[in-house]
């Protein structure tokens, strides 16, 4: 009888991650907000650029960049949204409006184990730095031959990079 109660209790310790998913959420739901911010906020400067008629120095490099910050926000909130629905699936039950009228997974969504829940946020994660270093490439001063060798090489490393994790889970 006690270990029935005890294992009862422990087995209901799992509801523990209902925290880390409803603060996932909120953590998705605030970073969708500011990138979406981020994105007016580019464009009232691009408006009010090409009203005045200004056109200041870096107004390119400030419009990419801006809007690649924005775009690396929204991955980010996506890596707390699969983070979030994960661990729902894993510890506390399925999610049942992400299947279709088949009863069928939703693909992005479906999430069995923490190796595939690991898999799926890495992805994301890898595109997080991606985008950040592309970012952060706009804003670089190349000041020789030997700085657009560098950058090249690490063009082509992020490409292969690229190409060998859309490879990863795949028969």
């Amino acid at each position: 009888m006690i270990e029935r109660i005890f294992e009862n209790s422990l087995w209901a310790t799992r509801f523990m991650v209902i925290l880390a998913v409803v603060f996932g959420l909120v953590g998705a739901v605030v970073l969708f907000a500011v990138a979406s911010v981020d994105i007016v906020v580019t464009a009232k400067y691009v408006i009010t650029t090409y009203t005045t008629g200004a056109h200041p120095e870096k107004f390119h490099q400030d419009i990419v960049g801006g809007i690649i910050g924005a775009v690396d926000l929204y991955l980010i909130g996506v890596v707390m949204l699969l983070f979030s629905f994960g661990l729902y699936e894993l510890f506390i039950s399925d999610i049942d409006p992400a299947k279709d009228d088949e009863g069928n997974d939703n693909q992005i969504l479906a999430i069995h184990s923490l190796d595939q829940l690991k898999d799926k946020i890495s992805k994301v994660i890898v595109m997080v730095l991606v985008v950040g270093f592309f970012q952060k490439v706009g804003y670089t001063e190349y000041n020789g031959a030997l700085d657009m060798l560098y950058f090249a090489i690490s063009i082509a490393a992020v490409a292969v990079g690229l190409y060998f994790l859309s490879k990863v889970g795949k028969k």
